[in-house]
């Protein structure tokens, strides 16, 4: 019997789940949501002894340091996410590359590489704090969430990974890490939130 050869093509964590577009309510949309992809992802956890080591690393080879408390910081093509003590994510603009830098992290801590198992999403718009304030038990006021702040939570009882971005001329932007096997549940929640609000949807890069 001869053989079939089958070819597996890429697909991103919203397809078919989601698509650009709008929804709900008429009018000028009070939330913007943007679907992003093509980024590198990984986690990156070291033992108590090698932080350290970890974060001059870190620091020679992408001039950022690695947050102690739930913080993001941020450079031109990486992001390093707080995740837990001693535990990080390392997100990347472009998967370019990745393997090496994970690489040379890797003498001193173990490291995962986590891009496809993840969605992400980039919410801004007058109303975004308001959808969140729909399925998200913290409080998202400026003032007890600052920019740059990170928090393990859950979205609509989906475990994510919440933080907040520079604001935009239009208001708040947040952004949320979620397994990519949960998309579909959180996105069915999500429509069903935004669309009193009116809401457009882009895809991006990461």
């Amino acid at each position: 019997m001869a053989e079939t050869a089958t070819s597996w093509d890429p697909r991103g964590a919203w397809a078919g789940i989601a698509q650009p577009g709008s929804f709900g309510a008429k009018g000028e949309a009070g939330v913007f949501a943007i679907m992003l992809e093509g980024f590198g992802l990984a986690s990156v956890i070291a033992e108590p002894d090698t932080t350290a080591a970890l974060s001059q690393t870190v620091e020679a080879l992408l001039g950022l340091t690695l947050p102690p408390t739930p913080r993001i910081a941020r450079g031109p093509a990486h992001d390093i996410v707080w995740a837990g003590p001693d535990q990080w994510l390392l997100r990347t603009a472009s998967r370019n590359g990745f393997t090496g830098l994970l690489s040379e992290l890797s003498a001193h801590a173990a490291v995962s590489e986590q891009s496809d198992a993840r969605a992400a999403l980039r919410l801004s718009g007058p109303r975004a704090r308001d959808v969140l304030a729909k399925g998200v038990m913290l409080d998202l006021h400026p003032t007890a969430f600052a920019i740059g702040d990170v928090a393990l939570t859950n979205v609509a009882y989906v475990g994510a990974h919440l933080w907040r971005l520079d604001d935009a001329a239009d208001g708040p932007v947040f952004e949320i890490l979620l397994p990519r096997s949960m998309a579909g549940s959180f996105w069915s929640w999500f429509v069903a939130s935004a669309r009193e609000f009116g809401c457009r949807v882009a895809s991006g890069r990461g």
